[in-house]
């Protein structure tokens, strides 16, 4: 039986990313940048590549370093290529990995994102021929089929995009290939990240993060800009407006999705994550002997807080970094010793301590719950909460893997009752201000539907299950 990891934060579902070359073979290029990004989606990954004549594609279920195995590497020929890390959320680990292509193989296609509404899209293909329903289809396959169609109809990919793009209603980053070009294509809000790099004289380079650009040597151009299509070929890199854009980043990507050596708008994301701690000591103080992180995610705003509050800085807890988003519970017993497989405390750091432990986010709270108990065993004196995010309390629907409004804790406890629950003496959360000030950027830049539930691309129906009241 598959279980997901504690279900207790929100999760990405997926990376992409793409490479033009002149003389290099571009899928060990992309191999290397889905090493990068494994972090963004551990269930599945992809490459398809071109090399003038045909487009390759070799996908699999499971994490990059079992997906590829010797040989699979060399049957992706080519200067073009593009790859996928997808965290699945719907159809099963096994459905749908990317990138997504077609019998007629005209063109590949790898998507970060969702679109709540679909009916247009479903609508338009509807009658098209086509070899699936398009209601079976997923939202990366829709896009998919809609570009090809168009593609197969003889028109230029850059028209087939265009055409297309008015149907997208959602989130999207989206790397696609045909045979002799490299696209990228960010929705009108920039919901998710996306930036372009160079290979020197050799080419371009389309990724998630920045960091998947240092992976194999790429130097940072710019972001993809939102509403911008980018045509990568011979004859070097061209811009499409197809839609005037506003950036709206989600701001988790700064929370927590991001990794921390990844730059958004010239801004280090681990400085970030460091000024949220500092920003969390500045609204308050509390009389400790140390301070923790729960590792990995929280360490930087752990050390911003002990920075700027005083108290010692303590690697309380050790992570088995061997245990991925999926873990295999053989029996009951073994469920509910989850996080003690996953979090040990470090021998002698906690007894008789006051101890403040830093979260960077809480979504449902059951892990919480269980390291205050594990804490509180190993002999600490106090337990302190804090959460280097405000109050998570609406679900996302942009291309995180969220839970329902209902299993936000926030949603439906007061802060108090969450402290009450978690077992701790206190608990505190950063402001919402207090983390918009720590960015360093406009609030206008940012998606922060998490927590103040304003969606700024149309959710459809999703819209009737929220309580905005919370």
């Amino acid at each position: 039986m598959i279980e997901r990891d504690f279900q207790d934060r929100l999760v990405e579902k997926c990376a992409v990313f793409g490479v033009y070359t002149k003389s290099y073979k571009a899928s060990q290029l992309v191999y290397a940048g889905l090493w990068a990004l494994q972090h963004r989606g551990q269930d599945s990954s992809g490459i398809s590549s071109s090399d003038g004549r045909d487009i390759y594609t070799h996908k699999a279920p499971g994490l990059v370093a079992s997906v590829y195995q010797e040989g699979d590497l060399d049957k992706l020929d080519g200067n073009i290529a593009i790859g996928h890390n997808r965290y699945a959320t719907s159809g099963g680990i096994e459905g749908h990995i990317q990138p997504t292509t077609s019998g007629q193989n005209l063109f590949a296609l790898a998507h970060n994102g969702t679109l709540p509404v679909r009916r247009e899209l479903v609508d338009f293909l509807q009658g098209k021929d086509m070899p699936s329903d398009p209601d079976q289809l997923n939202d990366s396959e829709l896009m998919h089929a809609a570009i090809e169609y168009y593609v197969a109809k003889g028109k230029p990919v850059e028209e087939a995009v265009a055409l297309s793009f008015p149907l997208f209603t959602g989130a999207f980053s989206i790397v696609g290939l045909t045979k002799d070009k490299l696209i990228g294509l960010r929705d009108a809000h920039g919901i998710r990240p996306f930036c372009i790099g160079q290979l020197g004289d050799e080419g371009f380079v389309l990724s998630s993060e920045t960091c998947g650009l240092d992976s194999i040597g790429a130097k940072y151009m710019r972001d993809v800009k939102p509403g911008e299509m980018v045509v990568i070929d011979k004859e070097g890199l061209h811009s499409y407006q197809l839609k005037k854009g506003e950036e709206k980043l989600d701001i988790f990507e700064l929370v927590y999705f991001s990794r921390p050596d990844s730059f958004f708008q010239g801004k280090s994301i681990n400085e970030i994550r460091r000024e949220m701690g500092r920003q969390l000591a500045r609204e308050r103080t509390i009389d400790a002997d140390i301070v923790i992180p729960v590792p990995n995610s929280a360490i930087p705003a752990a050390l911003g807080y002990a920075e700027q509050s005083g108290v010692p800085f303590e690697n309380g807890l050790l992570k088995n970094t061997y245990i991925h988003r999926t873990f295999i519970n053989p029996s009951p017993l073994l469920r509910e010793r989850d996080v003690a497989i996953k979090f040990s405390p470090m021998p002698g750091a906690l007894e008789g301590k006051r101890v403040i432990v830093i979260e960077d986010s809480i979504v449902r709270g059951t892990t919480l719950k269980n390291l205050v108990s594990m804490i509180r065993t190993a002999g600490a004196k106090e337990v302190h909460l804090l959460s280097a995010s405000p109050p998570v309390k609406f679900p996302d629907f942009y291309g995180i893997a969220t839970p329902q409004q209902r299993e936000l804790i926030a949603s439906r406890m007061s802060i108090d009752q969450i402290r009450a629950f978690f077992g701790a003496d206190s608990l505190q959360y950063l402001s919402y201000e207090g983390l918009i000030k720590a960015t360093g950027l406009p609030e206008s830049t940012f998606c922060t539907a998490c927590y103040t539930g304003e969606y700024p691309i149309d959710i459809g129906e999703n819209a009737q299950k929220i309580n905005f009241s919370v």
